[in-house]
């Protein structure tokens, strides 16, 4: 994409990069990314806020050719998706300033090895005028850094938030027409990133309502001039509401957990409840931590490896604690041929979450009627939990 204008004087000068399938080689890109930075025009200062990654520094450098002079870069974010092209930037615009929070200043330093000379801090609240725009930084602490910030221009009403209201999504046009593949995006970059910040977040949107929001512009994304669309969105989803919905990830060897898993759908959905199942050899991650963000109930299915819980199952659990989603309940389901601490080794790794354990269902070997007793009685109990929590 060529630069892109946004607001007299506002340009998209950042890149797409179509190709990326994973990002910090944990987090599934099924539709690529974009670096998304912003070159600010006044009547007597330019302004860069945030740059791309440094494996497409070139195409940066290739928007900003005809530019003669950019006297600050702002970055919002220290991370290198957004920063790592800053020390290029430097070294072409030899006058040039980097405007960063206090602790963005230090994270800047560690990371890319800039001088602190070259570097200004601002306070929350703080302006600069450019010369017919007035800038306004406001420190966004754990969004999803502690450095963070997001940049306001009061005369464009223009908002430029960093990763809030992100989204991993490449696309030919800054603004997509595709509503229900911009949410889906925007969902599964919130469930990845941001939801264990999710009340802080709240916090920091609450700050936004006495502003006046025209555009948002994140820095992966796309720009949105329906703003309160992304903006209630997060709201939904930062809030403590939790959806009628039981996630099912698991994992089956011999076929006894699968015959588990079968059941307790089964009974679950006769009672009303949405069942999200992840078989979780095939499972994109992307998806399960999408799901996490409604559900108010997980039940994990796992054979019995060596004593313990399948590694996968493992995984998915240190997952969820780490994601830290607004589920209410829990519970485990396992089949085992002598015995094991599958249940210690799964509840042990939930330690961030604040839910209630349910009585988890063991077996040994093959279920039999009785057990189908056990998955059903854990059925009612979910469902019995959910009505009398107003879990509709």
């Amino acid at each position: 994409m060529k630069p892109v204008k946004i607001k007299e004087g506002i340009f998209w000068v950042g890149a797409m990069d179509w190709d990326r399938r994973l990002f910090d080689s944990l987090i599934p890109l099924p539709d690529g990314t974009s670096y998304n930075a912003y070159l600010i025009y006044g009547s007597e200062k330019t302004v860069l806020i945030d740059t791309v990654d440094p494996s497409k520094v070139d195409i940066l450098l290739s928007h900003v050719k005809d530019v003669q002079k950019i006297d600050f870069i702002i970055s919002q974010h220290a991370e290198q998706d957004h920063s790592g092209a800053i020390p290029q930037i430097l070294d072409k615009y030899r006058e040039a300033k980097v405007i960063t929070t206090p602790k963005g200043k230090g994270l800047l330093i560690d990371h890319l090895h800039i001088d602190g000379e070259r570097i200004i801090t601002v306070a929350d609240g703080e302006t600069l005028s450019i010369g017919g725009k007035t800038l306004e930084f406001m420190h966004t602490p754990w969004v999803h850094w502690p450095e963070t910030m997001i940049t306001y221009i009061h005369e464009d009403k223009v908002l430029f938030t960093c990763d809030l209201f992100g989204s991993h999504l490449a696309t030919s046009g800054l603004y997509s027409e595709e509503d229900w593949k911009v949410s889906e995006a925007a969902k599964r970059y919130y469930a990845e990133v941001m939801m264990p910040f999710r009340v802080t977040i709240r916090r920091h949107i609450e700050r936004l309502e006495k502003y006046q929001i025209g555009t948002i512009a994140a820095s992966h994304g796309p720009v949105y001039n329906d703003p309160q669309c992304i903006i209630q969105l997060h709201r939904e989803w930062v809030s403590d509401k939790v959806s009628n919905t039981v996630i099912l990830p698991y994992v089956t060897m011999h076929g006894s957990t699968q015959l588990m898993v079968e059941y307790i759908t089964e009974s679950l959905s006769d009672k009303g409840i949405h069942v999200e199942r992840f078989n979780l050899p095939v499972t994109d991650m992307g998806k399960l931590a999408i799901a996490l963000v409604d559900a108010a109930t997980i039940v994990f299915g796992s054979p019995t490896v060596l004593v313990g819980a399948h590694p996968l199952v493992m995984s998915a659990s240190f997952l969820v604690n780490s994601l830290r989603p607004k589920l209410k309940f829990a519970s485990i389901i396992c089949s085992h041929g002598w015995g094991g601490k599958t249940v210690e080794q799964i509840t042990g790794m939930l330690s961030n979450l604040k839910l209630e354990m349910l009585e988890p269902v063991i077996i040994k070997g093959k279920p039999k009627d009785d057990d189908f007793k056990s998955l059903e009685k854990l059925a009612s109990e979910i469902a019995d939990r959910h009505k009398k929590n107003s879990i509709v």
